[in-house]
């Protein structure tokens, strides 16, 4: 494998699969190559496809037959290929052992690492050009229309997971627990309401007495009297003692 290790950058998937991705080993035309983890701890190499590629069913058909002929191959033709396969560009050589693989709208590959020796990029060598009997397709009018792109192809994300079927006996639990608990609202509501209006209704308070202070009672001041005359026959005389009517005008014996 050649190229130099970097960093994951922005769009590079976190897992492809079961495996772990952490770093890039290589961008080929066709796809990319990333340094990964199994989940048993074995270092592993995971080539996916560019988005361009993958959405051109030649290209995508081309990897995955080519992953198919390495899988199906044991022993020592597991490590080589026939003439024809050669020079119709399916698999190399060197091809290393599959170790997992996914079809569809954006396959992976996964094979195990081995510094400095092939990797998963040799499944990417025959996407770029299928290649005849007599040679390879070239010339300066031919070219991939998706060349250039360096996104990868990420898989659909799973589906959710269906919601949980709920057995009979559940569905009936829960049923009668949601009957009883409207009645029990229903029987709220109505000592609530037709019981208030049966209740009479409280008398009122009496107003609170206010003592207002009156002023005491002023004694009345008696009339002035017109003065009588006197036996003297003088107007400013006093008055006799003795009523005339008391001896019918005669006066006292």
């Amino acid at each position: 494998m050649w190229g130099m290790v970097t960093p994951l950058q922005y769009g590079d998937p976190p897992h492809v699969g079961p495996f772990a991705l952490q770093a890039r080993l290589q961008t080929a035309p066709a796809g990319l190559v990333y340094l990964g983890q199994a989940p048993d701890g074995r270092v592993v190499s995971v080539a996916v496809l560019s988005s361009g590629a993958a959405l051109d069913a030649a290209a995508r058909d081309r990897f995955v037959t080519a992953i198919k002929d390495a899988q199906g191959r044991t022993g020592v033709r597991a490590w080589g290929a026939s003439l024809v396969d050669r020079v119709r560009g399916r698999v190399s050589p060197d091809t290393p052992p599959v170790l997992a693989m996914q079809d569809g709208p954006a396959p992976w590959v996964a094979v195990p690492y081995v510094p400095n020796g092939p990797g998963a990029e040799r499944f990417l060598d025959p996407v770029t050009v299928s290649g005849t009997l007599i040679g390879q397709r070239h010339g300066p009018d031919f070219a991939h229309y998706w060349l250039g792109d360096r996104t990868p192809a990420l898989p659909a994300p799973p589906a959710p997971p269906p919601p949980p079927v709920a057995t009979r006996r559940s569905v009936v639990l829960a049923s009668t627990l949601l009957a009883t608990l409207v009645l029990a609202l229903l029987l709220v509501t109505w000592m609530l309401l037709f019981r208030a209006e049966d209740e009479p209704e409280p008398p009122r308070p009496l107003p609170n007495t206010q003592f207002v202070p009156t002023p005491p009672p002023e004694p009345a001041s008696p009339e002035p009297q017109q003065p009588t005359p006197g036996p003297s026959g003088s107007g400013d005389g006093s008055q006799s003692p003795w009523p005339d009517d008391l001896f019918d005008g005669r006066g006292p014996i």
